[in-house]
């Protein structure tokens, strides 16, 4: 690393927000809540769209589901690309993309030309993007802020992509009722250009890249074998793979929510995500304040959060949903980060990319098999089911993989002490 990235290092703060001290990661920061306001912006017409030309429940999680199975099916693919080459520059490449395919929608919505089909199309067109871009952000991050602050800046992180769910939903709520859905889809391809000028800006000195690894065959294979050798990295994954399936599909249940149970409109739904999204910027400045935490707070964060789903299900009226959301978006971030991190803090350095790919791949990958169930029991059985299933889910998962994060801590306490000389091997691992 270059002489100046020392002054960065020494300039970092501490705090709840001190990862906005690094420059770098100060410019994402920004850049990243301008583009996401765009993107939930989009995600609130895109689904009232669906609603406007089916009507379906089913359709909803149709769509949603071509978003997320080129993660599904690609997902690891991404994670070798992240480990591959240099991450600022894949992230301009995927911020273009994004833009174009959104800008493309905007148009055909606003001449009043879209057909369902292009729709599936342009959603699975983002899908193939976010392959590559999930995974490479997520690291990207380490990156910006180093180990010690990495924690604290994936906190920070999701309090800024909860903000961007506060704005985002609210704008499109009063864009709709007033100029319409195309306008969404138009300053969403614009919002990308924030984030380009961010990463431009960036003092590549500063940063602390993992080597870029080469290209060799079995690559891929390696990533799968080292998470199954692992359990520190097994459990998580699995667990997230359940919930993500299951619990994380609320861009297609909580449209229904609206719409059928409490008899709203566009604006109800846009509502509703605020509410989710203010509950999340206060779950994740709590995380950020903490620092660093036990892996075994990971499930007991999912039995959190899957009971305040279910008090979601049952609220009697749209007071009281509202509420209930609050408490959902909280305990969802605290969840989120806490994986996150326990991820990449247990991960080495080369396999980090492959490792966050999986998190990802059962994070948002895990919807095309999870939007079409829940839709189909939210249009079938009635919204409320729909997150009732996801609620007890993420109450089961969490109580196994928590019982399985103290069977490995303990296992840990009780291992003999490493050799001496294990110590510096393993740093030097560290960093590369």
């Amino acid at each position: 690393m270059t002489s100046s990235a020392a002054p960065e290092r020494a300039r970092r703060g501490s705090g709840t927000l001190a990862s906005l001290s690094v420059r770098n990661y100060r410019l994402y920061f920004f850049g990243q809540m301008v583009s996401l306001s765009g993107t939930w912006m989009q995600g609130i017409a895109q689904a009232w769209l669906v609603l406007k030309i089916t009507g379906s429940g089913t359709s909803l999680g149709f769509v949603s589901a071509l978003s997320f199975l080129p993660v599904l099916v690609f997902g690891p693919w991404g994670g070798v690309i992240a480990d591959r080459f240099a991450k600022r520059r894949v992230l301009v490449i995927t911020q273009i993309l994004s833009a174009f395919f959104a800008l493309v929608l905007g148009l055909l919505v606003a001449t009043d030309r879209v057909h369902l089909w292009e729709v599936y199309v342009l959603a699975s067109a983002l899908g193939f993007v976010n392959v590559v871009d999930m995974p490479t952000r997520q690291t990207f991050v380490l990156e910006m802020v180093g180990r010690e602050q990495l924690t604290n800046a994936v906190s920070v992180n999701t309090v800024m992509v909860n903000v961007a769910r506060i704005i985002g939903p609210a704008v499109a709520g009063v864009l709709i009722a007033t100029v319409g859905l195309g306008t969404c889809f138009l300053l969403n391809a614009a919002s990308f250009g924030a984030m380009i000028v961010a990463l431009a800006l960036m003092h590549g000195d500063d940063l602390e890249p993992a080597p870029p690894q080469p290209r060799t065959p079995g690559q891929l294979r390696e990533g799968f074998l080292y998470v199954r050798r692992t359990p520190e990295l097994l459990a998580p994954l699995l667990m997230m793979g359940v919930i993500g399936t299951l619990a994380f599909e609320f861009q297609v249940i909580l449209p229904l929510v609206a719409r059928f149970t409490f008899h709203g409109d566009a604006g109800t739904y846009g509502w509703m995500s605020t509410c989710m999204g203010a509950g999340a910027v206060v779950g994740g400045l709590l995380v950020a304040s903490r620092g660093r935490h036990a892996p075994t707070a990971l499930g007991k964060a999912a039995i959190v959060f899957g009971a305040f789903i279910v008090v979601a299900a049952v609220a009697p009226n749209l007071a009281t949903e509202m509420a209930a959301l609050v408490l959902v978006g909280g305990t969802s971030v605290v969840f989120l980060a806490l994986g996150n991190a326990t991820l990449q803090l247990a991960a080495e350095p080369a396999m980090r990319g492959r490792v966050m790919s999986l998190w990802t791949v059962a994070f948002v990958g895990s919807t095309p098999i999870g939007g079409p169930i829940v839709g189909w029991v939210g249009e079938h059985a009635g919204p409320r089911w729909g997150l009732v299933l996801g609620g007890v889910a993420t109450m089961l998962a969490g109580a196994l993989t928590y019982r399985s994060l103290v069977a490995i801590e303990r296992e840990k306490a009780e291992a003999p002490e490493p050799e001496l000389l294990s110590g510096p091997r393993e740093s030097l691992a560290e960093r590369g």
